[in-house]
């Protein structure tokens, strides 16, 4: 079982992951981009069961184009996302690549790429999504 450390920039939220992440994925929605700062967002996803928060956060709610909740869980003090909830996905966080310890591989696959920036490319061999993800 790999061990993994993710945080935020001041180090006061910490999330242990204890396994490997299933699958990353790099989203191009708006809200992604609005949440990171950046042209997009990347998230790695893993059991919720696998993991172990240390430190205060906060969260902040909303809903996504389908009406599910996405809940962000960010660093009272520095402000930084260190990983989120979807309802869509129940059992499961997704953690900010950026928050990462170590580096995590090229994520799996881009969803909403209707919504990139259009100087954004793809790497060919990853499978690209006009809008959300397939369930898996």
């Amino acid at each position: 079982m790999a061990e993994h450390c993710a945080s935020c920039q001041c180090g006061g939220l910490t999330l242990k992951i204890g396994k490997d992440p299933e699958f990353g994925v790099l989203c191009n929605c708006t809200l992604c981009q609005m949440r990171g700062g950046g042209p997009f967002g990347v998230g790695y996803y893993v059991q919720q069961r696998h993991c172990q928060t240390v430190g205060p956060y906060e969260t902040w709610g909303r809903p996504a184009d389908t009406g599910r909740m996405v809940v962000n869980h960010f660093c009272p003090t520095c402000g930084t996302t260190v990983y989120w909830t979807l309802e869509m996905r129940p059992g499961y966080v997704g953690v900010a690549l950026g928050t990462f310890k170590d580096k995590p591989p090229m994520p799996d696959r881009a969803i909403w790429a209707q919504e990139a920036h259009d100087w954004m490319v793809f790497p060919e061999e990853m499978p690209v999504f006009q809008k959300a993800t397939p369930k898996t």
